[in-house]
């Protein structure tokens, strides 16, 4: 077994392009989660939208700027329209709410009557969305080595996708964290915890929820944008699946907390990663196949993070007391 491949791969998964839209994902469910208290069961919702209204202007000629609005529009409206009618009821309302719209989001982007615009179940092409993103970058042609990673500098799974989408995650990151302790942020946390109250001092609580909502959407529609540019716009692969692996980096990470959604999505990818590549390099392929490997990975993954919120439900980076949601 080649141990320094191993721990290469492994490694590599902190810096790629798909941590770093997990973990925007992420920051935004804990906007909705940990700041407010919203049970949003669909954040692969707002991120395939923000994927199609940025792959689809893309293919229409607009610039990367018009494109970004376009995928944050598309986010707001969605926001709203989640959001009116739910955001005066119970969470339980939202969270069905939520994994069911972002379940018609995908069947709609996937069904045959949408190929013209979304491509339907084969998706829309890179080469129709990325060519902007990798001509703007000003990084010389051809490939670069750092420390054990060699990777393109322009084209595909790159650098330079790599260094827009942590540059993006650590603006992400200065953003929460002002918003935690602004007054704006306070008043999210006394909603998360007894909207009542905050109802009782004048507050509008569903104002509120709506631009909670929006911003961790916004987030989303970004981490969207971000998890499509190395590959292609396949509406199954944002599927639900998808919000669960947010949820878990959150949880794993610490919600509430403003480096628990970029420590949760580094570790999860880096310790799967470990999981298969060291299983790969153990054990022959006459007893286990690769597919098998794979879903192995996520078992043994799966039972590590049950231990942990059995034995720490709170998250790596996470205080017990913020869990107290509602007390």
């Amino acid at each position: 077994m080649d141990f320094t491949t191993v721990i290469g791969n492994s490694l590599g998964e902190l810096i790629a392009p798909t941590t770093a839209a997990y973990a925007l994902a992420a920051i935004g469910l804990n906007i909705h989660f940990g700041m407010t208290g919203l049970l949003n069961m669909g954040q692969a919702g707002f991120m395939l939208l923000g994927a199609y209204g940025f792959a689809i202007t893309q293919s229409m000629g607009w610039s990367l700027f018009a494109s970004l609005l376009a995928a944050l529009a598309l986010a707001g409206i969605y926001a709203v329209l989640l959001g009116v009618p739910t955001l005066k009821l119970g969470p339980d309302y939202l969270s069905m709410v939520t994994l069911a719209s972002a379940e018609i989001i995908r069947i709609i982007g996937r069904s045959t009557s949408m190929t013209n615009v979304t491509g339907g179940s084969a998706g829309i092409s890179p080469q129709n969305f990325t060519e902007k993103f990798e001509d703007s970058s000003p990084l010389p042609n051809g490939s670069t080595t750092f420390l054990l990673w060699t990777y393109s500098n322009n084209i595909a799974n790159s650098w330079w996708i790599r260094i827009v989408g942590w540059t993006l995650v650590l603006i992400a990151v200065l953003l929460t964290w002002r918003w935690f302790h602004s007054p704006w942020g306070r008043v999210l946390k006394g909603i998360r915890e007894d909207e009542n109250a905050v109802r009782s001092l004048g507050k509008s609580v569903t104002t509120f929820k709506l631009q909670s909502l929006f911003l961790g959407g916004a987030f989303g529609a970004i981490a969207g944008i971000l998890f499509v540019l190395p590959r292609s716009v396949q509406p199954d692969s944002l599927g639900r699946q998808v919000t669960f692996y947010t949820w878990t980096i959150l949880l794993l990470g610490g919600a509430a907390t403003i480096f628990g959604p970029i420590v949760g999505s580094c570790l999860l990818w880096v310790l799967l990663t470990f999981t298969k590549e060291l299983m790969r390099g153990a054990i022959p392929a006459t007893l286990i196949s690769s597919n098998q490997v794979e879903a192995l990975g996520w078992v043994i993954v799966g039972v590590a993070l049950m231990c942990l919120v059995i034995f720490r439900p709170q998250g790596l980076l996470g205080d017990r007391k913020e869990l107290a949601f509602n007390a």
